[in-house]
C-alpha cells in the first residue's frame, strides 16, 4: 500500500486534488507531487462573486482561481477550471435562501460538500480515471477492520472540519483522501514555504464564500427581493414588544439589533415564518435539551432504537458534548437528548454525532436539526 492506502506505486496512482487557491489545498497538491503521485489539479468556479454580493474576490472566484493556477504551474501539474456556477446556484445558494426564509439557520458549506464537491467533482475525478480525490480539509479517514473507511476528527482540534463533512457517504469516503488530517496548521504553513508556494502566507477564508462579512440578510434580499415580510416581535407569552422588517434579519440567539426598550436583555428564541413573528425572551429560554433530526447520514452505523451514549456537536465552533441518541426505526430521523442543555440551537443547523467526546473521535453520522425543544417551552407545555 502507498501512503494513500492504495495498492499501486505513487507514480502509477492518479490523484485529483480539489484546489481552491488557498494554502491548504495547495500544500496537498505539493506534497503528493513531491511523493511521486500523478497529480491533477481541479478548481471549481462556483459563482460570480461580484454579481452575487457586489464584491470581487473570495473563495472559488476571482483571485483564488488565479492563485490555484499559479500553484499548479509552479508544481508543473495539469490544472483545469470547471464552471459549476449553475450547479452551485441551484444546489447551494437557492437552498440557502429558501431555508433562511423558512426561519432556519442553514449551513451552506455542508450542502456544498455534499452536492458539489463530493458528488459532481468526485464524478469528474472518476471520469479522469483518478484513483482518488484529495482535498485540503482538516479531517482524518482510515481503513476499518470491518471494511471501508472511517471518518475521524483531525489531529489539530482548532482546525477540525469534521462538522462540515458528516454528510459524506460511505461510498464517497472510500474514494476521498485528506492528507492534512494528521498535521497541525502551523506545519501546513511551514510546508507551503518549504515547497516555495506563493500562497504560503495567504490568509484563511473566514466567511461563507458567497456571504462576505457574514451579512446574510443582504444576500437574501438580493436573491429574493420580495420575500422579506414585516411582522411583530413578541415575548414568550405572545405580547407584542415591537416590529421588524423581516425575519431574515434575525437568527436564534441574537441579542443585538432588536431595538427594544424593555429594561432587560432579550434574545431571539425562535422565528415563526408562517406568522412572520420573532419570539424573544431571556437567555435562559435558549437552553435546549432535546433535538429532533432529519435527513440523516450514517457513517458508523445508526445503531438500535434504544438509547445509545454518543457525543454531539450542534455548532462548528463547539466541542462534542455527551448525549443520548435515539434512532427512529420507522424513518429517516433521530432524536438527541443532551446531557447538558445548550444555548442557541436552531433548526437548519447540523448536528454531528461522534462515538465519544475524545479529540480523535470517529464520526458516526449526523443530520439536519428539524425541531428544538427548549427547557422553558417544555416546562410551559407540561404546566
Amino acid at each position: 500500500m502507498n501512503s494513500l492506502d492504495l495498492p499501486k506505486a505513487p507514480h502509477e496512482t492518479r490523484v485529483v486534488v480539489a484546489m481552491s487557491g488557498g494554502v491548504d489545498s495547495s500544500v496537498v497538491a505539493g506534497l503528493l507531487k513531491r511523493q511521486g503521485y500523478d497529480v491533477v489539479g481541479i478548481t471549481l468556479q462556483l459563482y460570480d462573486h461580484g454579481a452575487a454580493t457586489h464584491r470581487k474576490g473570495a473563495c472559488c472566484a476571482g483571485q483564488d482561481i488565479h492563485d490555484a493556477r499559479r500553484v499548479a504551474e509552479a508544481l508543473d501539474i495539469p490544472h483545469y477550471v470547471l464552471d459549476y456556477e449553475d450547479r452551485f446556484r441551484e444546489s447551494v445558494i437557492d437552498r440557502f435562501a429558501e431555508s433562511y426564509l423558512a426561519g432556519e439557520t442553514p449551513i451552506p458549506c455542508v450542502e456544498c460538500n455534499r452536492s458539489i464537491k463530493f458528488r459532481d467533482l468526485l464524478r469528474t475525478a472518476r471520469d479522469l480515471e483518478a484513483d482518488c480525490l484529495a482535498t485540503g480539509h482538516y479531517v482524518a479517514s482510515r481503513p476499518e477492520a470491518a471494511g471501508g473507511r472511517g471518518l475521524y476528527r483531525a489531529l489539530d482540534p482548532a482546525r477540525d472540519q469534521s462538522y462540515f463533512l458528516y454528510a459524506t457517504t460511505a461510498e464517497q469516503l472510500d474514494f476521498l483522501r485528506f492528507p492534512l488530517g494528521e498535521l497541525p496548521k502551523d506545519e501546513t504553513r511551514r510546508l507551503a514555504r518549504e515547497l516555495g508556494l506563493a500562497v504560503a502566507e495567504k490568509a484563511d477564508s473566514q466567511d461563507i464564500c458567497f456571504v462576505p462579512q457574514g451579512r446574510y440578510a443582504d444576500v437574501i434580499a438580493r436573491l429574493r427581493p420580495d420575500a422579506a415580510r414585516a411582522g411583530d416581535i413578541v415575548d414568550l407569552g405572545g405580547q407584542v414588544l415591537g416590529r421588524h422588517e423581516g425575519i431574515i434579519h434575525y437568527t436564534v440567539g441574537q441579542r443585538r439589533g432588536l431595538r427594544l426598550a424593555v429594561g432587560e436583555p432579550l434574545y431571539v428564541i425562535r422565528l415563526e415564518p408562517d406568522t412572520a413573528r420573532v419570539v424573544v425572551g431571556p437567555r435562559t429560554a435558549l437552553a435546549t435539551s432535546r433535538i429532533r433530526l432529519g435527513d440523516m447520514n450514517w457513517l458508523g452505523g445508526p445503531g438500535e432504537a434504544a438509547a445509545r451514549p454518543v457525543a454531539v456537536r450542534v455548532r462548528s465552533t463547539r466541542e462534542p458534548r455527551p448525549a443520548l441518541l435515539f434512532r427512529d426505526p420507522q424513518g429517516d430521523g433521530a432524536e438527541i437528548e443532551l446531557a447538558t442543555p445548550e444555548d442557541g440551537v436552531s433548526p437548519g443547523q447540523a448536528c454531528v454525532i461522534y462515538a465519544d467526546d475524545g479529540p480523535r473521535a470517529r464520526v458516526l453520522g449526523g443530520g439536519t436539526i428539524r425541531r428544538v425543544d427548549a427547557l422553558a417551552r417544555g416546562a410551559a407545555q407540561a404546566a
